[in-house]
């Protein structure tokens, strides 16, 4: 029933963009093709959605039918929205001066053109938008540098580099040459550590089989250590039983100690120097609006000081948003991710900064400082369903601890 609902609403939406281009062109080749091409996507959808497995759908090449279903029916919408607009327009005018004159024979002469053409115009936007992001976007790697002060740093530790990745997202990937480029380039920020804030896999432990060797390439001077997000659980698939989730799970864990990562589930370890130490502490997914919240920051702390430089691995921003940054034991930095940045949005450095995901996450890209405590919410890795990104593109973070000096 939810099908027949989804492709009536489709059709019309498609019948009634369709209205945009008859009136630019009456040719019937442009026309059936426009249908064929209408005809496929749903199809496609239709299958992938139904038949094609419970985690194949977080898969390439599948999610690329996905894909091409926004790239075509986004910029539908534009044009439904412009045709209808022009629509209601022209029958409430219409209606007044039937109403205010009385004239049976008024006439307002049509814009239908001329809206057709600006309707195609701007949909023509979203669909190149879209387009590039899968073919270009979703690699588009970015290293993004940040220093942070802090007046009780440890001296030993004053310019400590960290670089944070996020949201790997493995069973998406489909290109090793450009992975492996990425891998290098996180290598090559030459940091101190290297923090991984969850989301290793779409769905099972398996997709990093073909990635384990790879990613076992990253080093650091004080090792890579890592924590699990939500969708490292296996929760979005269904198992035959609970024991095979577990052996998932467990797979999962082993997989990253065989590639050298120190995966924290609600543990800390110290990091030491000239006898000082900064504590990383780990916390397993912990999230509101309905995702697993696993994560157990009292667990987490134990052995942990009041007076310890604190770093919190926290896979879900809202966490430092309804714990974190309000705890009376002072977590100076907490990284996070999990929001991609919808992999859709306006980015100018310094001056404006816009996604749709920012109506549901009030921290949900770089930076954001609250009574001298941080978070940085990396955008992400990889990617997940929408197989692109357009704007916020995967994020490589690099973040310098520094001592702050008293002005006196």
């Amino acid at each position: 029933m939810r099908w027949f609902i989804f492709i009536v609403i489709y059709s019309l939406i498609d019948l009634y963009a369709f209205q945009a281009l008859r009136t630019i062109s009456k040719n019937n080749w442009i026309a059936g093709l426009y249908f064929l091409v209408s005809i496929s996507v749903i199809a496609s959808l239709f299958y992938l959605l139904n038949f094609s497995g419970s985690t194949s759908f977080m898969k390439p090449p599948k999610n690329y039918f996905f894909g091409i279903f926004l790239v075509v029916f986004i910029p539908k919408l534009l044009l439904v929205i412009f045709m209808f607009g022009e629509d209601v327009m022209r029958f409430f005018t219409g209606l007044f001066y039937k109403i205010s004159d009385g004239e049976s024979d008024f006439y307002l002469p049509s814009r239908r053109k001329f809206i057709s053409t600006l309707a195609l115009g701007v949909a023509a936007i979203p669909f190149t938008s879209l387009l590039y992001g899968m073919i270009k976007g979703r690699y588009n790697f970015k290293v993004l540098k940040y220093e942070l002060e802090f007046e009780d740093l440890p001296e030993a530790f004053d310019g400590y580099t960290i670089t944070q990745i996020s949201d790997i997202h493995s069973g998406s990937f489909d290109n090793h040459e450009k992975i492996k480029y990425a891998v290098d380039l996180i290598n090559q920020q030459q940091s101190d550590t290297i923090l991984f804030t969850g989301d290793l896999v779409n769905n099972v432990a398996e997709e990093m089989d073909d990635w384990k060797e790879l990613f076992s390439t990253l080093k650091a001077k004080d090792g890579v250590f890592s924590i699990l997000g939500n969708h490292d659980y296996g929760d979005y698939v269904k198992w035959e039983n609970e024991t095979a989730k577990t052996k998932n799970l467990d797979n999962l864990i082993k997989l990253q100690s065989e590639m050298g990562w120190d995966l924290l589930l609600n543990e800390n370890r110290f990091i030491e120097k000239n006898k000082q130490r900064i504590a990383i502490i780990g916390v397993e997914n912990w999230g509101e609006n309905g995702f697993k919240q696993a994560g157990d920051l009292d667990l987490a702390c134990e052995g942990i000081h009041q007076n310890d430089f604190k770093i919190v691995l926290s896979h879900d921003p809202s966490h430092w948003k309804s714990k974190v940054k309000h705890d009376d034991r002072n977590f100076h930095l907490t990284l996070s991710g999990h929001t991609h940045g919808m992999q859709f949005g306006i980015e100018i450095p310094g001056w404006f900064r816009w996604s749709p995901i920012k109506y549901r996450y009030e921290n949900w890209a770089g930076i954001y400082e609250e009574q001298g405590r941080f978070i940085n919410v990396n955008r992400g890795f990889g990617y997940l369903g929408y197989p692109g990104r357009v704007g916020i593109w995967p994020e490589i973070s690099v973040i310098k601890l520094k001592k702050k000096r008293s002005n006196a």
